[in-house]
């Protein structure tokens, strides 16, 4: 299955939740779309649900359904914790989720673009792949050309918090996972027990 590309407010609309993390798809038409949307009280079976989930998760982070599956597991191999916890952190992790948590770009879409091109270093040196793991301490940055590109000032300036396991520095628009982010610092809109089960049952 390939990565969805179509209108993120449709999707946001279908699903239940804000994908975009600013809840304006939301506001006005807090339904699924489509001529019955407001009307729609359709009850989801178990399976139904699980899917759900999984796809409220997947389309957040914008990725297609091989890379999701194969994240979800190697985060199955790791001893510590809860396989679903695991996986929501191994999500945090990747580069261009970290580059919208730092403020640099005010999407996920648009962070995977900034990544994708070129403009994004890691501990000083260009990194171009989106799913790139980010390491606690690992230095994130702008490249030297990109520090004045309208969409990265417009980010910076526009945001008003970053989570508290994120550190930034606005003058050199650098910054880091100081730590792994906790469960209840993640989103509280996807259960990710669903997915898990959703996952056991494919075997």
């Amino acid at each position: 299955m390939s990565r969805y590309t179509g209108p993120s407010w449709k999707q946001s609309r279908r699903l239940g939740i804000s994908l975009l993390g600013t809840g304006k798809e939301l506001e006005r038409r807090p339904y699924i779309p489509g001529q019955h949307g407001p009307n729609n009280r359709k009850k989801l079976s178990e399976y139904g649900m699980q899917l759900q989930e999984k796809q409220k998760l997947r389309h957040m982070y914008g990725m297609n359904e091989r890379q999701f599956s194969t994240l979800f597991k190697k985060a199955g191999k790791i001893r510590e914790g809860k396989h679903g916890v695991n996986f929501m952190i191994l999500l945090e992790q990747r580069l261009d989720n970290v580059v919208y948590r730092l403020g640099l770009a005010s999407t996920r879409r648009q962070a995977r673009q900034l990544v994708a091109h070129g403009h994004i270093t890691v501990d000083g040196k260009r990194v171009d792949i989106p799913s790139y793991s980010v390491a606690v301490g690992q230095v994130i940055g702008v490249r030297e050309k990109s520090k004045d590109l309208v969409i990265v000032k417009a980010a910076v300036e526009g945001l008003f918090g970053r989570p508290e396991f994120i550190t930034f520095d606005a003058e050199t628009l650098e910054g880091s996972l100081n730590r792994l982010p906790v469960r209840e610092e993640l989103s509280a809109e996807v259960d990710e027990s669903f997915i898990v089960e959703y996952y056991n049952k494919l075997g």
